[in-house]
Protein backbone atom coordinates (compact mmCIF):
# COMPACT_ATOMS: atom_id res chain seq x y z
CA UNK A 1 0.00 0.00 0.00
CA UNK A 2 1.50 3.48 -1.16
CA UNK A 3 1.65 6.12 1.45
CA UNK A 4 -0.82 8.87 1.25
CA UNK A 5 0.77 12.41 -0.28
CA UNK A 6 1.15 14.94 2.95
CA UNK A 7 -1.42 17.35 1.86
CA UNK A 8 -0.99 21.70 1.30
CA UNK A 9 -2.40 22.28 4.65
CA UNK A 10 -0.46 19.27 6.21
CA UNK A 11 2.66 21.18 4.71
CA UNK A 12 1.77 24.41 5.76
CA UNK A 13 1.22 23.03 9.25
CA UNK A 14 4.94 21.63 9.29
CA UNK A 15 6.28 25.02 8.32
CA UNK A 16 4.23 27.08 11.08
CA UNK A 17 5.00 25.80 14.22
CA UNK A 18 0.83 24.98 14.01
CA UNK A 19 -0.18 21.15 14.89
CA UNK A 20 -2.88 19.52 13.97
CA UNK A 21 -4.15 19.59 17.70
CA UNK A 22 -4.56 23.15 17.76
CA UNK A 23 -6.78 22.89 14.58
CA UNK A 24 -9.15 20.58 16.49
CA UNK A 25 -9.10 23.00 19.19
CA UNK A 26 -9.76 26.04 17.36
CA UNK A 27 -12.36 24.15 14.65
CA UNK A 28 -13.98 21.63 16.80
CA UNK A 29 -13.34 19.36 14.00
CA UNK A 30 -12.79 15.44 14.61
CA UNK A 31 -9.25 14.89 14.82
CA UNK A 32 -9.94 12.01 12.09
CA UNK A 33 -10.98 14.47 10.03
CA UNK A 34 -8.11 16.61 10.76
CA UNK A 35 -5.53 14.11 10.09
CA UNK A 36 -7.16 12.88 6.82
CA UNK A 37 -7.41 17.02 5.76
CA UNK A 38 -3.11 16.98 6.73
CA UNK A 39 -1.81 13.81 5.39
CA UNK A 40 -4.35 12.75 2.33
CA UNK A 41 -3.46 15.06 -0.30
CA UNK A 42 -6.57 13.45 -2.27
CA UNK A 43 -9.16 13.99 0.37
CA UNK A 44 -11.86 16.91 -0.53
CA UNK A 45 -13.98 18.39 2.62
CA UNK A 46 -17.35 19.94 2.47
CA UNK A 47 -17.71 23.42 2.32
CA UNK A 48 -18.51 23.66 6.06
CA UNK A 49 -15.21 22.20 6.88
CA UNK A 50 -12.78 24.67 4.81
CA UNK A 51 -14.77 27.45 5.84
CA UNK A 52 -13.77 26.52 9.45
CA UNK A 53 -10.18 25.37 8.62
CA UNK A 54 -10.18 28.83 7.00
CA UNK A 55 -12.19 30.73 9.44
CA UNK A 56 -8.80 30.05 11.58
CA UNK A 57 -6.01 29.83 9.24
CA UNK A 58 -6.86 33.53 8.25
CA UNK A 59 -6.59 34.41 12.26
CA UNK A 60 -3.09 33.19 11.73
CA UNK A 61 -2.73 34.89 8.29
CA UNK A 62 -5.20 37.22 6.44
CA UNK A 63 -3.32 37.14 3.46
CA UNK A 64 -4.00 32.93 3.04
CA UNK A 65 -6.98 32.01 0.33
CA UNK A 66 -9.26 28.76 0.10
CA UNK A 67 -7.38 27.99 -3.25
CA UNK A 68 -3.80 27.89 -1.10
CA UNK A 69 -4.90 24.48 0.55
CA UNK A 70 -7.66 23.09 -1.40
CA UNK A 71 -8.20 22.54 -5.32
CA UNK A 72 -12.03 22.95 -5.25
Amino acid sequence: MRAKKRSKLGKWIDQNSYTQQDLVKATKLDKGTISKLCNDSSYIPNGKTIRKIMDVLKKVDKKLKTDDFFDI
